[in-house]
């Protein structure tokens, strides 16, 4: 039996989407995955051609959690510096003192990430993963909540430098954006056509309110038997012979890294959380399983000849893998 006085925020969680919507349009998926990171302390890749809104729904929703927002547009030029900042000279003190620079935010949109070189990757790295930045000698701590959402354009290669799978890998979900609907996009022309349109939109959570939220997360049960399903979904993509996976087997070069597990169980009781349970549903667990699971699986040269792609192989693990095996 569930309790109500675990879901204190559900009805704000409701105005968040609602006060979103005013300007957002169609994009509630996105918005879900976006508020599952912020809420378990998890970064979120997204994939997505121009135009689809992602940095409209980033901003947007750092305005209505009352949260410091930074764009940062990656190019080929970007220096460590230019993203965490750096030690300046001050000629009345004779000192240097240090700026910083717009990485000291909670939200961060890295735009089209895989545009810069390794040494400014290095550098997000590092704040992804300590949440902190060395400049100079000194060592900053970032600010709580602390997310980044960074985009990827699938359409252009040229001139991009490809993450590192250590980097990758530090993102909880890679989510893909795809194009609205017929109905939903109709919607946008109309509104977007109206060039008086200016919604502003009121905060509804503040800093807060999110580590209530986190901690009530914190509090949903999930079963050892689905416990033991993600592990065995995890061992799946690494050891797909075992699970009379043969086909699977010839494309999966590696299976996901142990971090896929972590956050599989976190994302699963997030949606449980958002639909007012207090545990966690064996459905959970398979909605999440291929943002979670996506960017971690490592194709071979066959898959890519054969047009296979990691979200058809985590399909087929998800049909073909048993609850209690």
């Amino acid at each position: 039996m569930q309790s109500t006085s675990s879901f204190t925020y559900h009805a704000k969680i409701r105005d968040v989407f609602r006060e979103m919507s005013q300007v957002v349009v169609g994009q509630d998926r996105l918005l879900n995955r976006l508020l599952i990171g912020l809420f378990t302390g998890g970064h979120i890749l997204l994939e997505g051609v121009p135009g689809l809104a992602k940095t409209l729904t980033i901003n947007t929703l750092a305005k209505v959690l009352e949260l410091d927002f930074q764009r940062i547009q990656f190019t080929p030029d970007l220096l460590p510096a230019d993203l965490i900042g750096t030690m300046i000279f001050n000629q009345k003190t004779a000192e240097f003192e240090v700026k910083q620079g717009p990485i000291f935010a909670n939200l961060i949109l890295a735009d089209e990430v895989n545009r810069s070189p390794a040494k400014v990757q290095a550098a997000l790295l590092e704040a992804m993963q300590e949440k902190q930045v060395t400049i100079g000698e000194e060592t900053f701590l970032l600010d709580r909540p602390f997310l980044v959402l960074a985009t990827q354009n699938p359409v252009e290669q040229e001139g991009t430098y490809p993450l590192p799978e250590a980097q990758v890998d530090r993102f909880m979900m890679k989510v893909f954006v795809d194009y609205l609907s017929r109905e939903d996009e109709l919607e946008v022309m109309r509104r977007m056509s109206n060039m008086n349109f200016d919604y502003e939109v009121q905060p509804v959570l503040g800093k807060d309110d999110l580590i209530a939220i986190r901690d009530e997360i914190n509090g949903i049960t999930i079963s050892e038997t689905l416990e033991r399903y993600i592990i065995e979904l995890v061992f799946a993509t690494r050891k797909p012979l075992d699970y009379g996976l043969r086909d699977e087997a010839r494309y999966i070069q590696f299976g996901v890294s142990p971090r896929a597990s972590i956050n599989l169980n976190l994302a699963a009781k997030a949606l449980a959380y958002f639909d007012r349970r207090d545990y966690v549903l064996p459905e959970d667990i398979k909605e999440v399983a291929p943002d979670v699971f996506n960017h971690r699986i490592l194709l071979n040269y066959e898959a890519e000849a054969d047009q296979i792609t990691p979200l058809q192989v985590i399909d087929s693990i998800l049909r073909k893998v048993a609850i209690g095996r």
